[in-house]
């Protein structure tokens, strides 16, 4: 289970329920979260939906405890396109 609470304006945090329940911090500037979506969803949204992409290729506890959405690209290229298909952005 994936739980993503508004924190302030750009800052999420994540709890992610596995075989050890984690939490991170995320943050997501308006501006990424338009690239991606194109407005089409929420930051919320955008940054579940992000965790579920990086738990098929890891499991959470490899996920870092505190990052910028846009880092995901640098480990998982393919990341922008496939989010954006997913949320239709």
């Amino acid at each position: 289970m994936i739980e993503v609470t508004k924190r302030d304006e750009e800052t999420y945090t994540v709890s992610v329920q596995g075989s050890r329940t984690t939490r991170h911090e995320v943050k997501l500037s308006p501006d990424y979260h338009r690239k991606l979506s194109g407005d089409k969803t929420t930051p919320e949204a955008l940054v579940e939906e992000s965790f579920r992409f990086l738990l098929e290729r890891e499991p959470n506890t490899s996920i870092l405890s505190s990052f910028e959405l846009p880092l995901i690209g640098r480990y998982f290229p393919e990341y922008e396109n496939e989010i954006r298909k997913r949320i239709g952005g």
